[in-house]
């Protein structure tokens, strides 16, 4: 819609100016009234907004290390578990976030039968709604979609408990198809070419059919399906207080619908300092890999990496991405776990010197921000610093990085809608302290130029 505005660009420009002007915060206020900027403390730790049954986030005060627990299950057990028994996880993890409890045999075979029952998009939904005006940006097509439903559910505005959960394992399954339908969609429109709509198999599991329908020959490896089952097992949930789990929470107090309130963590989970971070990892992996001679050399990948906080290389932030989390301090469980595998997938893909050079940097990174940063805690990789370098080796595009995370973490999010409609009666509502000063309304006379 920018082409509305064309003609008025200068005089935008300087209402721009006058409006920072206008919201600028002296940060040392922030101290003087005890308020906790991004409701964290010095610390990087939260401040506490509710009480949660669906998972727990643990540090080990005296090493730094990480655990992650679904429901109080230990996430490392529960991938061991599905590595043992060589079966895919994805959905026996949505059943334990929705459920509270691990499902017997009969209770998971019942299961992935309603999940594939569920996943059916309304006839003519990817003619009228996914093809139309696609856009650039899978998660606002994404976005789009979710809010779509809302049109074609006549039961959308229910507030109890079944019809929530009908919703939301709906939501469930349907999400892959979005987001690759999406995904074929947009790019057949930029591109030309062939397009590419393959309907869902009932009996493959989410992430085998995410690969089947994104292919064109429908064709992929059992590695590659169980290492994209293992990054969704992974990325399902982190507690309430991760900034898009937390939307949920806030817009479902308010009492609104699922649909709403899912649209409103995708538009959270987007941002690139949340889902959007897998992205920029692999495309800072692509600078370093240009401008870094040998991928060995120590020094030479330390330069690097100054330089990248110095804000003179790749995109001039001053970060370095996939290192460091609100929480963890040492280690990532999730990050330790995918590792792993991740070495794995790169010596089926013939790329191991890649996955040497982002070992290399998940070992260097910590010691070069320590040295160039006062920091308060341990800085560790994250989940997001392998990711990508996952999604690329997959071949999966990276317009589909960020909502592979939603694929995934739309489990979480409905588990934590369900809990904070059975738990909650009240509005979420912090306060924020003004600090404008008083001042007399003045007549327009008075205010001629």
């Amino acid at each position: 819609m920018s082409y509305k505005f064309s003609n008025v660009t200068d005089e935008i420009s300087e209402l721009a100016e006058k409006s920072i002007e206008g919201y600028k915060i002296d940060p040392s206020l922030y101290t003087q009234y005890d308020v906790k900027r991004g409701l964290r403390d010095i610390n990087g730790k939260g401040v506490v907004a509710g009480l949660t049954n669906i998972s727990t986030i643990q540090v080990d005060p005296e090493t730094g290390d990480g655990k992650l627990y679904y429901r109080g299950i230990d996430v490392e057990d529960i991938v061991e578990g599905f590595i043992k028994e060589k079966r895919f996880g994805f959905e026996e993890t949505v059943y334990l976030l929705l459920f509270g409890t691990m499902p017997s045999f009969h209770e998971l075979s019942s299961f992935k039968k309603i999940l594939a029952n569920f996943r059916s998009l309304p006839p003519t939904f990817t003619r009228d709604v996914i093809m139309k005006a696609p856009s650039d940006n899978m998660m606002n097509t994404l976005a789009k979609s979710v809010l779509a439903l809302y049109s074609y559910d006549d039961k959308a505005n229910l507030i109890n408990i079944p019809n929530i959960l009908r919703q939301c394992i709906e939501l469930i399954t349907l999400f892959p198809q979005l987001a690759v339908y999406g995904y074929h969609s947009h790019r057949y429109s930029k591109y030309g070419g062939s397009l590419f709509i393959h309907d869902p198999r009932p009996e493959l599991s989410i992430a085998e059919n995410l690969l089947y329908m994104l292919r064109p020959d429908k064709k992929f490896t059992e590695l590659e399906a169980r290492i994209l089952d293992l990054a969704l097992v992974l990325h399902a949930e982190h507690g309430g207080g991760n900034n898009s789990t937390f939307t949920v929470h806030v817009v479902s107090s308010s009492g609104t619908d699922t649909y709403s309130a899912i649209a409103a963590a995708l538009g959270s989970l987007k941002g690139p300092k949340h889902g959007g971070a897998n992205i920029k990892v692999a495309k800072m992996f692509e600078d370093m890999k240009h401008n870094v001679s040998d991928w060995t050399d120590e020094e030479e990948v330390k330069n690097y990496l100054r330089r990248l906080l110095h804000k003179e290389a790749f995109d001039k932030a001053g970060l370095i991405y996939g290192m460091g989390h609100a929480v963890y301090s040492h280690s990532d469980p999730r990050a330790k776990v995918f590792k792993n595998f991740v070495e794995k997938l790169s010596s089926e893909k013939n790329r191991h010197d890649e996955f040497a050079l982002y070992s290399l940097v998940e070992k260097l990174a910590p010691n070069v921000i320590a040295e160039e940063r006062r920091i308060y805690k341990g800085v560790c990789a994250n989940v997001d610093f392998y990711s990508g370098f996952v999604y690329r080796m997959l071949g999966i595009p990276d317009e589909l990085f960020t909502p592979l995370f939603a694929i995934s973490r739309i489990a979480g999010w409905s588990a934590h809608r369900i809990e904070e409609l059975i738990n909650s009666n009240k509005i979420i509502r912090p306060a924020y302290k003004a600090i404008s000063p008083m001042r007399e309304y003045t007549d327009m006379e008075n205010r001629m130029d």
